[in-house]
């Protein structure tokens, strides 16, 4: 199993960083990692229960993944576990948490682990699949950042 950690500060309360995130009608104004996100069955929001659609831009996080929140608890953490990708991920399930670190910062981390087929070439592709998730997740959070904290106040 892969396992990727990043995380990042953000000038910005836990709840608006938690909305940001959630949300799917603005979920590509800053993810660097998708091309598509939306909630599936007609849902109007996330929670418990919400199915999701996340297709990817690049050639390898170019596949989708359909998930289901298994944790929603505003503005704190959320969790998802695919529940429909890719042959070669076997699962994947990720957690984010939002940690208040003081008066208008928010500690943003991002945790996930990957399981791959075929099994008897796991040895070899899940280093491999761990590193670009993990350089991935690093892009991701920066780019969460750029967008919740005013160009001035980055500077």
């Amino acid at each position: 199993m892969a396992r990727f950690t990043a995380s990042i500060d953000i000038r910005a309360e836990p709840r608006a960083v938690f909305e940001l995130t959630h949300d799917y009608d603005r979920r590509l104004t800053w993810d660097s990692l998708l091309r598509e996100a939306r909630l599936l069955d007609d849902a109007p929001r996330a929670a418990v229960g919400v199915r999701t659609l996340c297709v990817g831009k690049s050639r390898l996080f170019g596949l989708g993944v359909e998930s289901v929140y298994i944790t929603f608890d505003p503005p704190w953490r959320a969790a998802v576990r695919m529940t429909r990708g890719p042959r070669i991920f076997e699962t994947f399930a990720a957690t984010i948490c939002h940690d208040a670190q003081g008066p208008g910062t928010t500690r943003v981390t991002y945790q996930g682990h990957v399981t791959t087929r075929p099994r008897w070439l796991r040895w070899l592709v899940e280093p491999i699949v761990g590193l670009m998730f993990r350089r991935e997740t690093h892009r991701r959070l920066a780019a969460l950042k750029a967008a919740l904290e005013p160009r001035t106040e980055r500077e």
